[in-house]
């Protein structure tokens, strides 16, 4: 089953779904359109899917993100698995992060605004701090634990998930993101040291050996 199409430039008015609002603002826009134009449909949907899901979640939760740095949050939490800004010697997590910064400082926003963003991005495969900083770092990990784990999915209404589901389907979505992460890992596998891509990365390639911390405190230089 395919996805189905997505307009090339939502946001274009003010467009709401499932309740929450998103920004129609210059910022938002080019946004949009710079993932748009990098990432398939899945990583598309999946990203617009993690704003949608975080802001229901911060709003019930009594968090108060901004909107434009939880949609840059949501919009660019994977643009590190895209083949046009992905590296090949630092964590997807961090190339998204670099990229959202980036845009951010392009765009006026202030550089504390643009580290929050940094930070939700590189920490949202980081389990449970997130939820102990910003609203607008919180908020990113939300979604992504909604839509790639389904956790806590009794917070979200029956409506609310139809709603955002019509706006944004997930087609076998479970095979097509583990894919997108092993794609966009496979090459810089020693980049998952330290975090649950490793996982990915051995589902895929049953050859691939991971390292072992144990292992390299005891082969570390310091002589015993």
């Amino acid at each position: 089953m395919s996805e189905m199409p997505v307009s090339e430039t939502p946001g274009s008015e003010t467009e709401t779904i499932a309740g929450i609002t998103v920004p129609d603002t210059h910022l938002v826009r080019e946004a949009t359109a710079l993932v748009r134009e990098a990432a398939d449909d899945t990583l598309f949907n999946h990203s617009r899917r993690v704003f949608l899901w975080g802001s229901l979640k911060a709003a019930a939760r009594g968090l108060d993100a901004d909107p434009e740095l939880a949609y840059v949050g949501g919009l660019f939490h994977d643009l590190g698995l895209t083949a046009a800004y992905r590296t090949k010697d630092q964590r997807f997590e961090i190339d998204g992060a670099d990229a959202a910064r980036a845009f951010l400082l392009d765009h006026g926003r202030p550089a504390h605004d643009a580290h929050q963003v940094w930070l939700a991005i590189a920490l949202h495969t980081t389990p449970e701090i997130p939820h102990r900083l910003s609203p607008e770092v919180a908020v990113v990990t939300l979604g992504v634990e909604t839509d790639v784990l389904g956790l806590d999915l009794d917070e979200i209404t029956d409506e609310q998930r139809a709603a955002v589901l019509a706006a944004h389907p997930r087609p076998d979505f479970k095979n097509r993101i583990l894919r997108a992460f092993h794609d966009g890992m496979a090459d810089r596998p020693d980049t998952t040291f330290g975090t649950m891509n490793d996982d990915v990365l051995a589902y895929f390639d049953p050859a691939f050996v991971r390292a072992d911390f144990v292992g390299i405190i005891q082969g570390s230089a310091w002589p015993e």
